[in-house]
């Protein structure tokens, strides 16, 4: 579409309502006392091609409209995904479709057949983010780009039609002290720190015109920070999951692909003794009353970094780094890893003793000590006696079908169903048998598993923590708030003035405040014994 060309001479883009130069009205069409100034009457690619996909895409986009309505169903979503907790901050040992389901029913069950388990990592959240963050582009783009070229371009000489338009307008005649009143006009005027154009005597003065790009800077910082959300679905940005360890356990780090490891040296605590407040108890927490308060926990750790190259099926060789008391609020850092001390685990089983008995005479005819962690598939106890295990219950229960299953696969209830090989029988007898309770499958049965001892471990529960956008979000943060101020406390002042042989015409423009430019002006007006203007708020016929 070709340019439009003015009476004055200036090349406008085709859909200028007004010029960018002097303001003439191009669209004669519109009669309007007043014309809308909100992007000085520039030519918007939303409001002039519409005809091809590419720009529908554009108008659909740059409407504000359609940012709100992504913006509520963000909030909408976000809303959502915090009636139940994220799958991130369920027990690691749980599958989430048990969890869901066992804890809240049906709803639960919903819940994360939805997907709204996981939903800050689902596609469609973030193709929302990315749908807003398209939506702030292309509306940004929309009026900051004319409204930068109108203000750009705009002349000292404007059209009297578009001076009398102003809401701030006024019409004096010309004095015989006018070369006088002229400098101390322009002299008064320079005072209020505007900048003063002129052209063939008329004269144009301007101030705070950068806080008009105060919405667009807000754009840009939202639009960063967005960036920034975004970019944690990339791997290797950012992390944050928890690292169960036991005291004497040697575990890989999460997120650090394999490259550094974790000792837990023991899980410590601190409480106040309740009959002398001020008297601390540190010990290990199995000593550790029900009733203490707790004053401090900790995990004394050391950091391992593999040397060399790891091999398949071979255990790494493990340099030190360093050691850490981690504590809350106070994490261990290494590269740009964090480790927080998050929860622990009073007491979780680790080990537990079976014998195997007689039935008829009692007598123990050998014993197993079973790792709940990694139980053996097999027992050999000599002398043609072997226990193998059928199946293993980490967190034993019966389901709604009277099945014997496992809530978890953390050792907090285990049970075994045994199968009991003796020369006597060496197709081998079944027994279930959990912690102080030995179930009889069969009367016929001739041996049992009796349940000895157990041995337990403190757990500790860690934060591994990454983020690296975090210096995207707070840049981001900043961005946006200088946006906010830049547009809040500023305000877009323009004052032209035109001289005739017979009279003086004086309009002025702001984008918002007008009791304040109006003031202004008056009061430079006044000095210069030059008439004031109209209050804005009186209607001007």
């Amino acid at each position: 579409m070709e340019p439009i060309i003015c009476e004055c001479g200036h090349f406008n883009p085709n859909g200028t309502v007004l010029c960018e130069s002097c303001g003439k009205q191009i669209d004669k069409s519109d009669n309007q006392k007043s014309f809308d100034m909100r992007y000085e009457g520039s030519s918007r690619r939303s409001k002039t091609y519409k005809k091809t996909l590419i720009d529908k895409i554009w108008n659909f986009f740059s409407s504000v409209k359609v940012g709100i309505w992504i913006i509520g169903l963000i909030l909408v979503a976000s809303i959502i995904g915090t009636i139940l907790p994220q799958q991130m901050y369920i027990p690691s040992s749980v599958s989430p479709s048990v969890y869901y389901s066992e804890q809240y029913g049906f709803f639960g069950q919903l819940y994360y057949q939805l997907g709204f388990h996981n939903l800050y990592g689902s596609w469609w959240y973030f193709l929302l983010l990315a749908a807003l963050g398209v939506s702030l582009v292309v509306a940004s783009l929309d009026r900051f780009i004319p409204l930068y070229r109108a203000l750009k371009n705009q002349g000292v000489t404007k059209n009297e039609r578009f001076l009398q338009s102003q809401r701030l307008f006024s019409k004096t005649n010309r004095l015989e002290n006018n070369a006088e009143q002229r400098e101390t006009l322009i002299k008064k005027i320079k005072e209020k720190h505007y900048r003063i154009r002129e052209e063939n005597g008329n004269l144009l003065a301007e101030k705070y015109r950068f806080s008009r790009w105060g919405p667009y800077v807000n754009h840009v910082g939202l639009i960063i920070v967005l960036i920034g959300g975004m970019l944690r679905f990339v791997p290797g940005m950012y992390l944050d999951e928890t690292l169960w360890i036991r005291d004497g356990e040697t575990s890989v780090i999460p997120g650090t692909n394999g490259e550094y490891y974790l000792n837990s040296e023991g899980f410590f605590l601190e409480t106040y003794d309740n009959n002398q407040e001020d008297q601390k108890i540190s010990e290990s927490l199995s000593g550790a009353g029900n009733e203490a308060t707790i004053r401090n926990y900790q995990t004394n750790t050391t950091l391992y970094k593999i040397e060399g190259q790891a091999m398949p099926g071979v255990n790494p060789e493990l340099k030190k780094v360093k050691e850490r008391q981690i504590r809350v609020n106070h994490p261990l850092r290494f590269d740009s890893y964090s480790i927080y001390q998050s929860s622990y685990k009073l007491n979780e089983l680790n080990k537990m003793t079976f014998n195997l008995v007689d039935k008829q005479t009692k007598e123990q005819l050998g014993q197993i000590e079973i790792d709940l962690l990694e139980p053996q598939k097999t027992y050999d106890m000599g002398n043609g006696y072997r226990v193998e295990i059928s199946e293993y219950f980490p967190d034993f229960y019966f389901n709604s079908d009277g099945q014997p299953a496992t809530q978890t696969q953390s050792p907090d209830n285990p049970a075994f169903l045994f199968r009991l090989i003796s020369p006597e029988h060496p197709e081998g007898e079944t027994s279930f048998t959990a912690i102080q309770n030995t179930l009889e499958m069969s009367s016929d049965n001739t041996l049992r598993m009796d349940f000895e001892n157990a041995e337990t471990k403190n757990l500790s529960a860690l934060r591994v923590r990454k983020d690296n956008t975090l210096w995207i979000l707070l840049f981001g943060g900043a961005v946006f708030m200088i946006g906010i101020i830049q547009g809040m406390y500023w305000n877009h002042r323009r004052i032209w003035i035109r001289t005739t042989n017979d009279e003086i015409i004086i309009a002025a423009h702001t984008n918002k405040n007008w009791y304040g430019i109006t003031k202004e002006i008056n009061k430079i007006l006044k000095d210069a014994h030059i008439e004031e203007l109209a209050d804005p708020n009186t209607k001007r016929k």
